[in-house]
């Protein structure tokens, strides 16, 4: 149940994200559309889509452990963990990276997107072998 409603809330706070995003598109903001701001336009369009993907990928998570149960395995126990944090970690990484820009380079906070790679991909891995072990 933890992977639903962490799903349906992120999905919430990433749709959110895509408006307010729209709004600045909108408003013309020099802080979002201005020359010097490509690197925190695409930043944050990251945030926003890896963000909803990931919401959807907590649902389809959510559903194969509901679909799963009672045999809730302990690699299946770390994916569900590792899921959450890859899916913290690459959008708010992506966000940070774009609040403060070096030049054409984004921020500090950009070196939390290869750490949550690295554990959705993981979480997919051992996701997809316990299922695979399924009859």
């Amino acid at each position: 149940m933890r992977h639903l409603r962490l799903g349906w809330w992120s999905m919430l706070a990433f749709v959110t994200l895509g408006i307010g995003l729209e709004a600045l598109h909108a408003l013309k903001s020099a802080a979002y559309l201005g020359v010097g701001n490509e690197t925190r336009r695409f930043m944050w369009t990251l945030a926003h889509a890896h963000g909803v993907g990931l919401s959807l990928v907590q649902l389809g998570f959510g559903v194969t452990v509901r679909t799963l149960l009672p045999p809730l395995t302990p690699l299946l126990r770390r994916a569900g963990h590792l899921l959450t944090w890859g899916s913290l970690f690459v959008p708010l990484g992506f966000f940070l990276g774009g609040l403060t820009l070096h030049g054409g380079d984004p921020g500090i906070g950009v070196v939390l997107v290869p750490p949550g790679a690295v554990a959705i991909w993981l979480a997919v891995l051992h996701t997809a072998q316990t299922v695979h072990r399924l009859r």
